[in-house]
């Protein structure tokens, strides 16, 4: 006998006790089929990344190290580590909010979204490192931001985990925009 409802992803109570078969399937063991997916997902958001590098790669060289920057500034090494992190994450998000989502016009928008962001996060790389327009990519950083923001709470529908995977990419690019605000404005 169901004594309660459905709980924030957690099961269903059910004579007293929290059932987490739903939580199980979650968490379980993909598939080979599904963790190709997962794989794919992962490798084409770390290769988005790839593609900012080789945009920045030149601007990064030449260019960012004359600016002025603010103090809170991370030294350059942190930034490659942390954002080959982020796409892996972001990669492991998709994946669980195509696992999870029902096709239909939901899971078409949430993966569109999620391809706005991303499309975006190569875009910023682009206006800010290969076009050196601090200003501009500011205005960008910001659209990124919340196309980030919808995508997250577009997959909190379907997978409370993909959304939460989401966070530090979402916190990281809120730092960032902070950082790229203050050196357009430390270089005007």
């Amino acid at each position: 006998m169901s004594t309660g409802g459905a709980g924030l992803g957690r099961g269903v109570r059910t004579e007293g006790v929290w059932d987490r078969g739903r939580r199980r399937r979650e968490l379980r063991m993909a598939d080979g089929r599904s963790m190709a997916k997962l794989v794919g997902a992962v490798v084409a958001c770390e290769a988005a990344g790839g593609i900012g590098a080789f945009l920045s790669r030149q601007g990064l060289r030449e260019w960012y190290p004359t600016l002025r920057k603010p103090s809170f500034t991370p030294p350059g090494s942190y930034f490659g580590p942390t954002w080959t992190l982020l796409y892996a994450l972001m990669g492991a998000s998709l994946w669980l909010a195509e696992e999870r989502g029902e096709d239909g016009a939901a899971k078409r928008s949430s993966r569109a979204l999620f391809g706005a962001q991303l499309l975006l996060n190569v875009l910023w790389t682009y206006v800010f490192f290969d076009r050196r327009a601090p200003g501009w990519a500011f205005l960008e950083v910001v659209s990124l931001l919340a196309a980030i923001a919808a995508t997250t709470v577009s997959f909190s529908k379907v997978s409370r985990t993909a959304a939460l995977l989401l966070v530090p990419y979402l916190l990281w690019t809120g730092f960032a925009s902070v950082l790229n605000f203050c050196v357009w404005r430390l270089n005007r």
